[in-house]
């Protein structure tokens, strides 16, 4: 009985605690930190300069909107009740379609967020529909969005409009065609634990740190990639792809998909692609949030296979077609 006893009694062993994302990030910048003088010689090329040059510039001023924007995703996801949405939203579901579209102007939220919350407004009872078109519209005419890029193109005003015009009529077209077209069967929504059976101040932590090294990481791969086409691209290539209209929307369209950059950054990295015309520039603005590889990763594990094999390739074409119409008409 004692052994037994002592058994009952003695405290678990504590559980290891595992080295996840932000361990790593902190070990790397230590790591930059420590061998800054070394690295410092390698870039003594006037090439090299050049790549730095642009890849700090991205991440300088787009960081903040990075975070800020993933911060007030958090609050929204954490704070505001999912099934609000369903009260909230008119009844008919065509109405509820440009509702929701336009719930994306008042409230901030990365690409990355957006999907897990339009899966959780379908559980809820809101209409497909209107979560697809929400799930659109949401990373891509938010405030936080807009003001990056106001930011990133200061002599451009007109593109802030025509990249929030264009973003949300692309999201309510995508909304109304499932209405029309898309079927039940094509979306299966997997039984997952989600951040309601967490404290709020644990499930804020949760989502923003989540979010923060996820996005983070694809802003990183999206300035490193900038930078690269920057410099290792020949000049005459990209004037080359630049010069032909389609080619150079249809260029950035794929650029769009195979980066993947946050929305809350890619018109840093728009910006500097300035050797593109403004309308192929919007075409990568439209398109990014919507369709890229990251996203169609994650609405495959959302929706299903059959859902992105079908509303990805749709919306990419959407976006192309809306997106160069509107540059054409207000750039």
């Amino acid at each position: 009985m004692s052994s037994a006893t002592e058994e009952i009694d003695r405290p678990e062993a504590a559980a290891p605690r595992r080295i996840g994302s932000v361990e790593v990030l902190a070990a790397v910048l230590v790591l930059l930190v420590l061998v800054r003088g070394p690295l410092g010689s390698l870039i003594s090329d006037p090439r090299l300069q050049t790549w730095t040059t642009v890849f700090v510039s991205v991440l300088v001023q787009a960081v903040p909107f990075l975070v800020f924007g993933v911060v007030l995703s958090a609050v929204i996801a954490v704070f505001v009740p999912r099934s609000f949405w369903a009260r909230a939203l008119p009844k008919h579901p065509a109405l509820a379609v440009p509702a929701a579209g336009l719930a994306g102007v008042v409230l901030p939220g990365c690409e990355c967020g957006s999907v897990p919350i339009a899966g959780s407004l379908i559980r809820r009872g809101v209409t497909p529909a209107a979560a697809l078109a929400f799930l659109l519209a949401a990373p891509a005419v938010n405030p936080i969005v807009l003001t990056a890029t106001a930011v990133a193109f200061p002599g451009n005003p007109e593109m802030v409009v025509a990249r929030g015009g264009a973003s949300l009529v692309v999201a309510v077209a995508m909304g109304w065609l499932w209405l029309r077209l898309g079927k039940a069967e094509w979306i299966k929504l997997p039984h997952r634990p989600d951040l309601d059976g967490m404290g709020r101040g644990r499930a804020f932590w949760s989502a923003a740190r989540h979010d923060v090294m996820h996005a983070g990481g694809f802003l990183v791969v999206g300035a490193g990639a900038a930078a690269t086409i920057n410099v290792a691209v020949p000049e005459r290539w990209l004037t080359g792809l630049a010069s032909n209209p389609v080619v150079s929307v249809l260029a950035l369209a794929v650029l769009a998909v195979l980066l993947s950059i946050c929305s809350e950054a890619d018109a840093f990295v728009a910006a500097s692609l300035s050797q593109f015309s403004l309308t192929s520039r919007l075409v990568f603005l439209v398109v990014g949030p919507m369709v890229d590889l990251k996203l169609i990763s994650m609405q495959t594990g959302v929706f299903g296979r059959r859902f992105a094999s079908r509303f990805a390739p749709a919306t990419l074409l959407a976006a192309i077609l809306v997106g160069s119409a509107v540059g054409a008409v207000l750039l």
